[in-house]
């Protein structure tokens, strides 16, 4: 690091002499890589680890914590819904000016909603949204936006102690051995949709970010996947090649009827249009969708609406 430093000084100070700099540089530039660095190795993570009773899944700099409804045997269209495919709580921790941001989206029972809410509310988090991303599903779930800024191990246990008041499992799941066979042809899926997917809990997933930074309270977003701002694409086979599919688009206004077009047009159901954040640049609005096909008829449905998006295609 101190090598790198003195690299980076002796370049910027050269080009200072020789005039390619004749404005005042802005140090903040390239400090910011290092403050960050310094804020993520001041979090002491195990005691979150500790709170919540599990690992998180970390990627860069964010610890994202997973609490599937393992407890629900929710149905939909005769599909028994698997945790993955559209009941998997989490929260995400990103270290932000010495503490962190914490956003997180939390599946609930009716029943469940307010006194979850009213522990969130008394350990001074924010409830950012709460509504369906299902129709017809029994019994009904609900998701619940939370988010918050300040010192990580108490933000998590805040959020403990009211997953606590409703029936979600606290005991870390085991891993399955072996992890259920994705029956579907994911070499094609990868193909239609334009990125890679990954195995998980019997699911095949898809996170696609889009082309534009995404901020919240200025902070970017990123990475988007971890941190729910990435259109996600789940398949969960059906067997003889079918799919049940659900996830949501993450679109700017503009991209909303378009999206919804696309879809319908190819058989697929919208089942919610709404927001999950607050104060997010640009304003983003979350459409969330659902159907029970060929999984590959259905991958070109869903390439159509991605179509319409400002998305990556790798």
């Amino acid at each position: 690091m101190r090598k790198l430093l003195g690299i980076i000084v002796s370049v910027i100070a050269a080009s200072v002499s020789t005039g390619a700099y004749p404005q005042k540089f802005d140090w903040q530039v390239l400090a910011e890589p290092f403050v960050t660095s310094a804020h993520a190795a001041n979090i002491d993570w195990q005691k979150v680890d500790d709170v919540f009773g599990r690992k998180p899944v970390v990627s860069d700099d964010v610890h994202r914590y997973g609490f599937p409804r393992s407890d629900l045997s929710v149905t939909l269209d005769g599909v028994t819904i698997k945790p993955a495919l559209a009941l998997g709580g989490w929260v995400a921790f990103k270290p932000m000016h010495g503490e962190a941001m914490v956003m997180g989206d939390l599946v609930l029972l009716e029943s469940e909603v307010n006194p979850v809410m009213l522990k969130m509310i008394e350990g001074g988090l924010d409830i950012t949204a709460v509504h369906n991303h299902l129709l017809r599903a029994s019994p009904a779930t609900f998701y619940m936006h939370v988010g918050g800024h300040g010192d990580p191990v108490k933000m998590a246990t805040t959020i403990r102690d009211a997953l606590v008041v409703s029936k979600t499992p606290m005991t870390a799941p085991a891993a399955a051995s072996p992890p259920p066979a994705i029956d579907l042809d994911t070499t094609q899926l990868d193909k239609l949709i334009g990125v890679k997917g990954q195995a998980n809990g019997g699911v095949y997933q898809f996170n696609v970010p889009r082309t534009d930074p995404i901020k919240e309270n200025d902070m970017v977003m990123a990475p988007v996947g971890p941190m729910g701002v990435a259109i996600a694409i789940n398949f969960q086979p059906t067997g003889g090649g079918k799919a049940a599919i659900t996830g949501d688009f993450v679109l700017t206004n503009d991209e909303v009827n378009p999206v919804i077009r696309a879809l319908r047009s190819n058989g697929i159901d919208v089942t919610a249009v709404h927001s999950h954040m607050l104060g997010e640049q640009p304003r983003l609005f979350f459409l969330h969708f659902w159907a029970v096909d060929d999984a590959l008829k259905l991958a070109k449905g869903l390439r159509a609406a991605l179509d319409k998006t400002a998305s990556m295609k790798t």
